[in-house]
């Protein structure tokens, strides 16, 4: 599904409805970011989570599509910062460095990748678990849990956005 601000049907099947409200949070999530200088991205505004920054959580969020949905679900290794065997932790959100464009480009291709591997298997498939334990959880479940993150962070995004420039609102 390509991302948007628009609330999934009332009546949609379950699938139409779950995807729905995932796309809407990677949409809020762009929508976080959109006219903010590099500099404003990289800023540390809380002092005590110094890797709570725009861009460090398009990064995370950038490495946990590729790790639920290609790591996980496909049993593949991902390529990314924070991602395969040798990731360090909170690696996904040491962005210095690294453009806002750019992460941008990376969170659309990983929610891309995350699409093509949702469409291709039904919700209760469950995932590999070649390379992590949790592989035995259901689609559903593992989409449920990204909808759960990706608005939780959507929701950092939104006060540290109001931090930066006083930009408010859901969408």
């Amino acid at each position: 599904m390509a991302a948007t601000r628009e609330r999934p049907p009332w009546t949609g099947d379950e699938r139409t409805q779950l995807l729905g409200w995932f796309d809407l949070q990677r949409g809020i999530v762009r929508l976080k970011c959109e006219g903010l200088s590099d500099a404003d991205a990289h800023r540390v505004l809380l002092p005590s989570s110094p890797l709570l920054t725009v861009a460090g959580i398009v990064g995370h969020l950038t490495a946990v599509e590729d790790l639920w949905f290609r790591e996980v679900l496909l049993g593949e290794w991902g390529d990314g910062p924070g991602l395969g065997p040798d990731a360090g932790e909170d690696d996904e959100f040491r962005v210095a460095g690294r453009p806002l464009p750019a992460l941008l480009a990376g969170y659309a291709a990983a929610c891309a990748r995350s699409d093509a591997a949702i469409a291709a298997h039904d919700l209760d498939d469950t995932g590999s678990t070649a390379l992590h334990a949790v592989g035995g959880a259901t689609l559903r479940w593992m989409v449920q849990h990204m909808l759960e993150e990706t608005a939780r962070h959507a929701g950092h995004l939104d006060l540290l956005r109001e931090m930066l420039d006083g930009e408010t609102g859901y969408y």
